[in-house]
């Protein structure tokens, strides 16, 4: 979204297929599930230079990936099936709950601080800082002069992780009301999803509008050039994966990463490999 424009996520429909091409054809699902997979070792390719050059002390960049939803919105199954094509040695997943009484001794972003991902690594938060805009703000947790003071305190914050090396790749997966509630069912219905269940996720529903509304003043309010926000329509779970994945291909693209060169005489390094021999006292002899 452009940054300084105002979010109507009302206007914006969960069945959507914003940007699917036209190659995908009348079986759009199949289509969208096999180019994942394409994109899927791209991914992999970009986070192996990213981490390569950290190793090799050629770069302090990382890359952060933000995914917030309504409950039951897909930040798991997102989390699964694209961070889930990368080396997970080069990942950083985190997944925000309640504040401990740690962290509630300190300001809101002191948890996200200590939570971010070094250089070379590829970060998801599952939840994040826009939680102490969200539900601290449906529940009143704090007062509007607090949370509202919190949006500039965000930018700021991602302004100066953005100067540091990291790439913010900012996703709001876009459901409705009628989906969570088959999604909920579903967990009900299926005994495997039982322990996925919260009777507290029925209790939100009754706060639905609020949390539109308060989405929509964080993302109208935190959406900048350094670090935008994308509104992903998730109903269909095979759109909303291939999108994600494509957000985050395209951030690495932007990158343009390369592996960093070795340093050492290659020359050198081939005439000592060619010409090296087993030490005398490491050979196997027959009896």
């Amino acid at each position: 979204m452009e940054p300084g424009s105002r979010v109507d996520l009302g206007a914006i429909d969960p069945d959507g297929t914003p940007g699917l091409p036209g190659k995908a054809g009348k079986r759009p699902k199949a289509w969208a599930r096999q180019e994942l997979e394409k994109v899927g070792i791209e991914l992999a390719s970009h986070q192996e230079r990213l981490y390569a050059n950290a190793k090799a002390a050629a770069g302090r960049r990382r890359v952060l990936l933000v995914l917030q939803a309504m409950d039951c919105g897909g930040k798991d199954g997102t989390t699964r099936r694209v961070a889930g094509t990368m080396n997970p040695q080069g990942l950083h997943i985190v997944a925000f709950g309640t504040p401990t009484p740690e962290e509630l001794a300190h300001d809101f972003l002191w948890r996200i601080r200590a939570a971010m991902p070094t250089a070379g690594y590829v970060g998801v938060f599952n939840r994040s800082h826009y939680e102490d805009v969200l539900i601290a703000r449906v529940h009143e947790i704090v007062t509007p002069d607090v949370w509202r003071a919190r949006y500039a305190q965000i930018n700021q914050f991602e302004r100066d992780l953005t100067r540091n090396g990291t790439t913010i790749v900012k996703v709001m997966l876009h459901i409705s009301f009628e989906e969570q509630r088959k999604r909920i069912e579903q967990r009900l219905d299926d005994p495997t999803k039982h322990w996925k269940y919260n009777p507290a996720d029925v209790d939100e529903r009754g706060y639905w509008a609020e949390y539109q509304n308060a989405y929509q003043d964080a993302l109208s309010e935190c959406s900048t050039g350094y670090a935008p926000w994308h509104i992903i329509p998730a109903n269909k779970k095979w759109y909303r994966d291939w999108a994600v994945a494509s957000l985050l291909r395209g951030a690495f693209r932007d990158l343009r990463l390369t592996y960093p060169e070795g340093a050492f005489d290659l020359a050198a390094e081939r005439r000592r490999l060619a010409a090296a021999t087993v030490p005398v006292k490491q050979r196997v002899t027959r009896r």
